[in-house]
């Protein structure tokens, strides 16, 4: 097996890129980049699963390895670039976007990654309720409660409650426990799913609830979009809104592969 390794841009020595001038100037988006091998796959290596195009060792925008830490995510990143058709569409390999985002953003700053996680203790989606129309709020109840006594119980975490968006203070053991909580996930893929789970749905607790086997991916959706699903029930639905909401989705789901992947 050759040793020489690829870019996820390109060939091996291939240093043409998009021109970002050259296409606002034609009032069309950077080029994607054209797909260049004919196979994908994985080969392990005892730091991990190492994704292979055309029998090269694969490396992240970085030139970082692109490396995985289990043969399902590997077997699922891999799929990911054996989907490609002509050109490369990051915005079509969710996986693959956040292993390079776990690899050259989260590992060399997990200190700081895990900082801005716990700046959602404060602010959790499941603290503020609406006070008005009875359905919301019955359906925030049945949504959210469960996941407060379950924080209460494994965490020691003790939300106190807000009607609208005024900012409530929560107690310092509160946001200690939490940020205890998120301290534990050293993993690089870990952290960076527990981030995006977090940052999608607005809820630190339904992030941790999901990376603790809690909740499933399909739950912690549920019920970080109680709002809009019931602003659906009342006012029909909106295709863009949907489209929008779905891609979030597989976002979110991505990232809760990241979070399982070594549970």
């Amino acid at each position: 097996m050759s040793d020489e390794t690829t870019d996820w841009l390109g060939q091996p020595g291939d240093d043409a890129k998009p021109d970002p001038v050259r296409a606002a100037r034609g009032h069309a988006k950077p080029a994607l980049p054209r797909r260049f091998y004919k196979e994908a796959g994985f080969s392990e290596d005892p730091d991990g699963f190492r994704l292979m195009l055309d029998g090269r060792a694969a490396n992240t925008p970085a030139r970082n390895p692109l490396r995985l830490p289990t043969r399902a995510l590997a077997e699922s990143v891999a799929a990911e670039w054996a989907a490609q058709e002509t050109q490369i569409d990051p915005a079509r390999m969710p996986l693959t976007r956040l292993a390079n985002t776990a690899i050259d953003g989260v590992a060399p700053r997990l200190d700081a990654v895990a900082s801005d996680l716990c700046a959602y203790a404060g602010t959790d989606l499941v603290a503020y309720r609406a006070g008005d129309p009875e359905r919301l709020v019955a359906a925030q109840a049945a949504a959210w409660d469960p996941i407060l006594d379950w924080a209460r119980e494994s965490l020691g975490v003790r939300l106190i409650l807000s009607e609208g968006v005024m900012h409530v203070m929560q107690p310092s053991d509160t946001v200690r426990a939490l940020s205890d909580a998120v301290s534990r996930v050293t993993d690089p893929f870990r952290l960076a799913g527990l981030h995006t789970l977090t940052t999608l749905s607005g809820s630190l607790l339904i992030a941790l609830a999901v990376l603790e086997g809690r909740l499933t991916p399909a739950e912690a959706w549920a019920a970080a979009h109680v709002d809009e699903t019931y602003q659906a029930q009342v006012w029909g639905r909106d295709a863009e809104a949907e489209a929008r909401l779905e891609a979030r989705r597989t976002e979110f789901e991505a990232a809760a592969a990241f979070v399982e992947a070594r549970r």
